[in-house]
């Protein structure tokens, strides 16, 4: 049987463009073929740019021994995208779109990269007082729930929530972007390396040994400087009243 051989990424990419979208007005390599962090899972992520589109879409492919993911916009449909990106404080397309490598340009992908850059350097909207103390008391609640869980099957999953609400509390308060699932990784490396792997050996312990003491500490350390664990006198709605 006649294996297929797997094209070089860029040569694969450019040739599914001109295959698929020979009008397109832009298009750009992005993901981690570009980071160079390429696994034998990765597929091609391409932007397109097509003003004849009337509506943006994604869609998934296998071709020139590649799985491809293509999102398609045309010439305003990504703005929307990027304004939701922002406001969830996970830029995942203005990130394609600033370190994508052009494959097409017929002179709109240049101020379009510009665009996802200043977004990329600006950094989410800041938290306001009441949401940096919402999200305080959500973290130690789940916190206490740890240290007083004693079913192995449940703290692994507080546990989960506790790392991902952890390390969007440090990002968010310290004006970074956060992340999902991988990203969560890279963006508290984008933040700060020693803190990163200080959270990840914390959890990693837990999940190994079951022992808590290092995430219980790293929890603490994230709060103090916000006033610590917050639970008497949390209120959420309470409307005034007389009496």
């Amino acid at each position: 049987m006649k294996v297929l051989k797997k094209l070089e990424p860029l040569q694969a990419a450019t040739k599914f463009i001109f295959k698929h979208y020979p009008n397109c007005q832009g298009a750009l390599l992005a993901g981690s073929v570009v980071r160079g962090e390429t696994t034998h899972t990765s597929d091609l992520d391409l932007v397109i740019f097509d003003d004849s589109l009337i509506s943006s879409f994604r869609e998934s492919l296998i071709e020139y021994g590649w799985a491809i993911e293509v999102f398609a916009h045309n010439l305003t449909s990504y703005q929307a995208f990027f304004k939701s990106d922002c406001k969830r404080a996970r830029p995942s397309l203005p990130r394609m779109i600033s370190e994508g490598i052009i494959l097409v340009d017929k002179g709109v992908v240049q101020s379009i990269k510009k665009e996802a850059a200043q977004l990329l350097e600006k950094g989410p909207e800041k938290w306001s007082e009441e949401r940096i103390k919402l999200k305080r008391y959500f973290i130690s609640d789940a916190l206490d729930d740890l240290i007083g869980s004693s079913n192995t099957s449940e703290s692994l999953f507080i546990a989960n929530t506790l790392a991902y609400i952890t390390h969007e509390f440090v990002l968010r308060t310290n004006g970074h972007w956060i992340g999902d699932s991988k990203w969560i990784v890279r963006s508290l490396n984008l933040y700060n390396e020693r803190f990163s792997k200080e959270f990840v050996e914390a959890f990693d312990t837990f999940y190994k040994t079951g022992d808590k003491d290092k995430v219980i500490q790293l929890v603490d350390k994230v709060l103090e400087p916000y006033g610590g664990r917050l639970f008497e006198g949390f209120s959420l709605g309470k409307e005034g009243s007389n009496h």
